[in-house]
């Protein structure tokens, strides 16, 4: 080409310019002070086309940063999973792995009701009396099966048809006995169990009533019985009770297995009525058995009891003379009558043998125990009689009999005699014979490791209750 050419093509290229410049005239003189080819000498100045740029630049490269790893990501092809292989593993033999579930016995528990005899509760549960003679052999002499009681449990294991494969019961309070008849023959297991006693201590004063009292020291009302049957032979609790009169006593609760089981017994009290200071501190005999003696080694069972019936009031005392109800005059009344609602039974004051039982005149039902060669005590107006016939051996606190009014008698009432040699003393008055002291050996050891400790804790807690009765008083006077 020659240079010519060259310069025409200059000269079109100056003429487009020139003719661009001219058409946005308007766009290069707003733009004129922009340089990309040469440095000015002037400084830099930041206006706002400046900053758009800037601004424009920093916002695409941002996004590339997401964009691009994104898109990237999308594209990539899915990956391929990695390829398993199934190994054949020898699996152990059947008979070699054996993984059974405890199988949960269905043991069947019974309580006794009231009146139920243990035969009531093996046809209860479908099963013969020959079942009963079974567990009854396989039992031996377990107690608990010969004489049951209301709130005893019994447990049983039947099969699918009804038939007994097992039997549980108390055989007393720290036994369990256990009766299998699932196997190749019975089986009987005995299990302990953990038994102790938490002893509590109470003091009481007589306000209102010995009950009033036994509440307001925190005892039940059963250990309140306890303590009036422990005091009976000594204190009357319906005549002799006076304000002011006061107990403390020392008694436990029986745990099993940690649990409360029942209410236990008096180990220690004192009872002092009308300034009379009475006391009782349970023992453990040589024959393996508790009694209850005072603090001379004397039992507090006496010989006989002072009243043989609950009554509710006495109605008529022992008198030389005295006018008669029913017959209309003067006769001599030779007993005490202690009035009480009909049918309440009566007891045998003490040991003895049925002398006569029978109709006796103005006595109508009558009934005269002899206890020995000297002493007789004689019941009159009985509604029926008990079991017992004439000849036949009685204990004390028998039932003989039932408060009635029979013969001469204007309402139901116990006529209550009191004999010596055949002839009748006051019940109330007469000095009834002392039991025998313990044995000089066993009456050491019981004044050693009974009397002296319980006292010594009696008398504790006596000061103790003192000081504080004195000191509300002191502070009820200020």
């Amino acid at each position: 080409m020659g240079e010519g050419s060259k310069i025409a093509r200059a000269a079109r290229k100056e003429a487009i310019r020139r003719k661009a410049q001219r058409n946005h005239s308007h766009f290069y003189e707003r733009v004129s002070h922009w340089s990309f080819g040469h440095h000015s000498e002037e400084p830099i100045h930041w206006h706002r086309e400046r900053w758009v740029l800037a601004g424009t630049a920093v916002l695409i490269t941002a996004l590339s940063g997401f964009i691009i790893p994104a898109w990237a990501s999308a594209m990539r092809p899915p990956a391929v999973p990695a390829a398993h292989s199934l190994l054949p593993l020898a699996l152990p033999k059947a008979d070699t792995v054996v993984h059974q579930t405890p199988t949960v016995e269905d043991w069947h528990i019974v309580q006794v009701q009231p009146g139920q005899t243990l035969s009531d509760i093996f046809q209860g549960q479908g099963l013969s009396l020959t079942d009963l003679q079974h567990v009854v052999d396989q039992a031996g002499d377990a107690k608990a099966l010969h004489s049951i009681k209301p709130g005893q449990e019994f447990d049983f294991l039947l099969g699918s048809d009804g038939s007994l494969k097992g039997i549980r019961f108390d055989k007393d309070e720290s036994s369990r006995a256990t009766i299998r008849f699932d196997g190749a023959k019975p089986t009987l297991m005995a299990q302990t169990r953990e038994v102790e006693r938490r002893e509590h201590i109470a003091h009481g004063v007589i306000d209102s009533s010995l009950f009033a009292a036994g509440s307001k020291a925190g005892m039940s009302n059963a250990m309140v019985l306890k303590l009036a049957e422990l005091f009976k032979y000594d204190i009357d609790f319906v005549q002799d009770l006076r304000e002011g009169d006061s107990f403390t006593l020392v008694y436990d609760d029986v745990y099993r297995d940690g649990a409360y089981l029942h209410e236990g017994d008096i180990v220690a009290a004192e009872f002092v009525n009308q300034g009379k200071r009475y006391t009782a501190y349970r023992f453990k005999k040589d024959d393996g058995n508790y009694g209850w003696f005072s603090e001379d080694g004397r039992p507090i069972q006496k010989s006989f009891l002072r009243i043989p019936v609950d009554f509710t009031r006495i109605s008529s005392t022992f008198s030389a003379a005295r006018f008669h109800p029913i017959l209309g005059k003067m006769r001599a009344h030779k007993g005490v009558d202690y009035a009480a609602p009909t049918g309440t039974p009566i007891h045998a004051a003490g040991d003895g043998v049925i002398k006569f039982k029978g109709w006796m005149n103005g006595y109508g039902n009558f009934v005269v125990i002899q206890h020995n060669g000297t002493i007789s005590t004689a019941y009159g107006h009985m509604s029926k009689f008990a079991n017992e016939k004439v000849g036949q051996h009685v204990t004390q606190g028998a039932v003989i009999g039932f408060v009635g009014m029979t013969g001469l008698a204007t309402g139901p009432h116990l006529h209550y005699e009191f004999r010596i040699n055949n002839e009748q003393r006051d019940p109330q008055s007469v000095t009834l014979p002392k039991p025998e002291p313990m044995s000089g050996v066993q009456l050491a050891k019981f004044k050693a490791q009974v009397v002296q400790p319980q006292l010594a804790r009696l008398k504790t807690l006596d000061a103790n209750m003192k000081m504080a009765r004195v000191g509300s008083s002191s502070r009820n006077d200020d």
